[in-house]
C-alpha cells in the first residue's frame, strides 16, 4: 500500500490495527498455544502443557483472555469426570493465515535459526518431505 492510502486509513482509525492484534495474540505462549489448536489439534488443558516454559497458572490466564477477545471457546460436558474442551471460534481461525505467514517468514529469511537444516523452505515442500 503506498505510504499515502496508508495515511488516508489512519486517519480513520482511533488506534493502529496492527498493533491492536499484537495487543490481542502478542502476550508470551497466546501464538503457541493458537498454533497447538490449529496444526496439532490440542483442545484440553493438560495438552497445552507441553509448551515447553508454560505454567499451568499462565495458561490458565491465556485461555481465558483468548475467550474475552473472541479467539477461543470452551465447552464444558458434564460427566465423571466433567471434560472441557477449547475450540477455535470463526475469528481465531481466520489467524491461520497470518500465522502461517508468519511461519513462512522466518523459514523463507531466519532458515539458519529455525530450520534444521539451515536452508530456506515452504510450509508446503515441509509437509511433502518425510521427517528426519
Amino acid at each position: 500500500m503506498p505510504e499515502i492510502e496508508a495515511l488516508a486509513v489512519m486517519q480513520h482509525m482511533k488506534q493502529c490495527p496492527i498493533n491492536f492484534t499484537f495487543q490481542i495474540i502478542g502476550k508470551k505462549f497466546t501464538v503457541l498455544i493458537l498454533r497447538n489448536m490449529m496444526h496439532m489439534g490440542h483442545r484440553h488443558f493438560n495438552e497445552f502443557l507441553t509448551i515447553e516454559g508454560i505454567n499451568p497458572k499462565t495458561l490458565s490466564q491465556r485461555l481465558k483472555e483468548m475467550q474475552k477477545n473472541g479467539l477461543i471457546d470452551r465447552r464444558v460436558t458434564p460427566g465423571t469426570p466433567v471434560t472441557i474442551e477449547y475450540y477455535l471460534t470463526d475469528t481465531g481461525r481466520e489467524l491461520k493465515t497470518i500465522l502461517d505467514s508468519l511461519m513462512e517468514f522466518s523459514m523463507q529469511h531466519f532458515a539458519g535459526q529455525v530450520c534444521k537444516d539451515g536452508m530456506p523452505h515452504t510450509i508446503d515442500e515441509l509437509v511433502k518431505k518425510p521427517a528426519n
